[in-house]
């Protein structure tokens, strides 16, 4: 097949190159006489139509900045993970080793400091060494400059096919260019132009500008680059691929003394230098970037729920494409409420509380705070990683501790587990409410509920508990202990310390309203966890299994209802990011705290804490106990719930100081979490369970890490509630559950708080429930 060149233009042949220079010549006269010359004056009308193109072309180059790293940072600084396209940290040129930009000037430019953009002599050197058969180029620095950012342009655009190569350039584009770079000598400084040479160029693919490519290769920085270190990335600019030390050892030590031979011709180092640093051995320390969150130095997954936060934010930009290239090429600084004191501890606990765990259902384990009073979020962790290979076996990418999604999008989480237990503290704080004490008596022998039980209620109830009914009603409430020693009369209190279940649903029918118990769920910012096809809106507490715990809530979410309890009802919408500053240092956006006081009314709020604390010295509580068998107890004040579901595989506590709220969970988080899988008879970590329990594994997980975490925020007295909420009257009798066969929706006065309107119900599955 013939080729596809003209033979007269092939610069192969002598023919070809002589015609080739004369054709450079001729851009040459276009650029004088489009430069100097008026177009009227230039005679010829192809003269004077290439003067007239050269002139249409543009002269001014907007230079964005280019495409930088985004850092997510601790609350301290320390750096949690970093998100880029392009691996660039730009400096100023003073803050760049004298070498490396001597270096650069020598090879690329020698007559950099001396021509005004386009250097004529370089050009006709180039095409008479090319005539030669000598391959040069003889683009200036400053024309170099012109097309990185041209490219760089576009790639931010989203317009990498139309990026242009040095290679498939065509006369016009070179035109262009030379323009494009005179009118940048107008408007930028030498040294300017050479200092955003050096931050655009790309080194590696891992490496874009003089810093990153100084850490990739030396794992130093830039200012610190020696004279060969420096010599051999000048040289790569050339061909990153050719000249990669990495692969190609041997061209790319030639090409670095090449370097080095014009530092010498040019004046920049002496003959000494240039030996010493010819005879030196590439001395690479390679240094990947670890880009994205799955390479977090810590926090993996609360890094990933930053991003996914930010990703949903039309804050950040009007569509999700517009958001990843702010996250990817904005050079954000995301500074976060993680606090590194409180996550070490956490992380540690977490990793050690499973064990080796490669199964099909792996255990899982996690723990997350949120300070009190503030909404801040100090701490998540969990027992896996997101990568094979990072030390653990158990790999997922989805985060334990927060919601599938929220309004905006996906958040990356599992969409909660059911609560158990943890969530009779709102029956509680609906009691309370109502100005009822937590001494008061009710009558817990009661384990049937039927369809047909007059709740006193301004909402429809849904669910029964009845096993004459099924399958329309579950079966009769049970208790996790014989039932003789709790079917009777007792109080509250013991109800809650002890989490039983018939005194549990005593106390829902002891109230005035059954719905206060769905206004207090929303008080305390209660929803489900989201998962797929699942409303994210409130629990829907007239559903009676949820009484126990038959919802999915995300552990971040049980985490800041109790956070609610030992702020003394203020409640606060959980928050990650402080401040989002753009890489000119600009903010740009964060959360703002959004903290509602009397959520909960205070002295509710510590009469909740007030039982609570007896839990733990107590009730089920007291069960949190080491590996001797000794009772964990902290040196401070605390409050908790434990919490387990009805097949022993999903286990909580939660608990909290007057600084510090954690949700700690232990149970099947990424499998099925029904009956086939029950947390009984199974052995965690080397050792046997007959049945697992809240307080047995999650307990002393919360314990350990509060000990550690706890002292760093305020730990004193919780304030003591009014007498009122502890101590009934005499005027107050045991309620009686009633037996009237009639149906729901019986009358009753007024809410006793405002609150929001309780949801339409929808009928949900309940759950008999354990009392841990």
């Amino acid at each position: 097949m013939a080729s596809g060149k003209n033979p007269l233009f092939d610069t192969a042949t002598t023919l070809g190159k002589i015609l080739a220079f004369l054709g450079v010549s001729a851009i040459c006269g276009v650029l004088v006489a489009g430069l100097m010359v008026p177009a009227a004056a230039v005679t010829g009308s192809a003269a004077n139509g290439s003067v007239q193109f050269f002139n249409s072309l543009p002269s001014e180059l907007t230079v964005t900045p280019p495409g930088q790293v985004t850092k997510i940072v601790a609350s301290d600084g320390s750096q949690i993970g970093t998100l880029f396209n392009e691996n660039r940290t730009p400096l100023k040129l003073d803050q760049m080793s004298p070498n490396v930009k001597n270096a650069i000037v020598a090879i690329e430019d020698y007559r950099f400091y001396e021509h005004g953009g386009i250097d004529m002599t370089g050009i006709l050197r180039a095409v008479a060494s090319n005539v030669r058969g000598d391959k040069q180029g003889a683009s200036t620095l400053t024309q170099q400059y012109v097309t990185n950012v041209i490219n760089e342009n576009l790639v931010s655009q989203g317009k990498d096919a139309d990026v242009v190569l040095n290679g498939q350039k065509g006369v016009g584009d070179k035109l262009r260019e030379m323009k494009l770079a005179i009118g940048l000598e107008k408007q930028y400084s030498k040294d300017q132009i050479l200092e955003g040479y050096l931050n655009l160029v790309f080194f590696n693919r891992n490496a874009y500008g003089i810093e990153a490519a100084s850490q990739y290769f030396f794992s130093v920085d830039a200012k610190d680059l020696s004279l060969p270190q420096a010599a051999l990335l000048a040289g790569l600019v050339n061909s990153p691929s050719m000249y990669d030390p990495s692969v190609h050892p041997d061209a790319s030590i030639k090409r670095r003394n090449l370097v080095l031979d014009a530092m010498l011709q040019h004046g920049y180092i002496n003959q000494k230098d240039h030996d010493a640093a010819v005879a030196t051995p590439i001395q690479l320390k390679i240094n990947p970037p670890k880009q994205g969150c799955a390479y977090a130095s810590q926090a993996q997954y609360f890094c990933d729920y930053v991003v996914h936060l930010i990703e949903n934010d039309p804050a950040y930009g009007a569509t999700p494409d517009e958001r990843d290239q702010k996250l990817l090429r904005g050079g954000l600084t995301i500074k976060t409420t993680l606090d590194p004191r409180a996550q070490g501890p956490a992380q540690q606990q977490v990793d050690g509380t499973a064990g080796a765990n490669n199964g099909p259902w792996p255990w899982g384990a996690s723990l997350v705070s949120i300070q009190p009073g503030t909404g801040k979020i100090v701490s998540m962790a969990q027992n896996s990683r997101m990568l094979p290979g990072q030390g653990k076996d158990y790999v997922t990418v989805y985060n334990f501790n927060v919601d599938d999604r929220d309004k905006s999008g996906p958040l990356g989480g599992v969409g909660g587990m059911s609560t158990g237990s943890t969530m009779k503290p709102v029956t509680l704080a609906a009691w309370l409410n109502e100005g009822k004490p937590t001494d008061q008596k009710v009558d817990s022998s009661r384990k049937v509920y039927p369809l047909n039980y007059p709740w006193k209620s301004t909402c429809k109830v849904t669910g029964a508990f009845d096993s004459a009914e099924k399958p329309l009603a579950a079966d009769d409430l049970q208790n996790d202990e014989p039932d003789a020693k709790w079917l009777q009369p007792m109080t509250v209190r013991e109800a809650i310390y002890n989490s039983i279940n018939t005194a549990t649903f005593a106390t829902a029918a002891g109230l005035n309203d059954f719905c206060d118990i769905q206004r207090m769920a929303d008080s305390l910012g209660l929803h489900n966890g989201g998962i797929a096809g699942s409303d994210i809106g409130s629990v829907d507490m007239t559903v009676l299994g949820n009484l126990l715990g038959g919802g999915n809530q995300a552990p971040m979410t049980v985490a800041n209802a109790f956070a609610t309890f030992a702020a003394n009802g203020t409640y606060c919408s959980p928050i990650a990011i402080t401040d989002v500053v753009d890489s000119q240092g600009k903010r740009i956006g964060g959360q703002d705290q959004q903290c509602k006081p009397n959520a909960v009314k205070p002295d509710v709020a510590k009469a909740v804490t007030n039982v609570l604390q007896d839990v733990l010295t107590k009730g089920s509580g007291y069960n949190i106990k080491d590996a001797n068998g000794t009772t964990i107890k902290l040196p401070f004040p605390d409050a908790a719930k434990t919490g387990t579901n009805q097949y022993n595989n999903q286990t909580w506590v939660v608990g909290y100081t007057r600084g510090l709220a954690t949700a700690s969970f232990f149970g099947i988080t990424t499998g099925s979490a029904d009956e086939k899988h029950l947390g009984q008879n199974v052995v965690v970590n080397g050792r046997p369970w007959p049945v697992i329990d809240g307080a047995y594994i999650a307990g002393p997980q919360w314990a350990y890490y509060m000990a550690q975490a706890g002292p760093l925020y305020d730990h004193g007295a919780f304030d003591a509630p009014p007498q009122s909420l502890i101590t009934p009257t005499q005027s107050q009798p045991l309620p009686q559950s009633s037996s009237n066969t009639g149906n729901n929706g019986g009358q009753a006065p007024a809410p006793s708080a405002p609150g929001a309107p309780a949801p339409s119900p929808t009928k949900g599955k309940g759950s008999s429930g354990n009392g841990g």
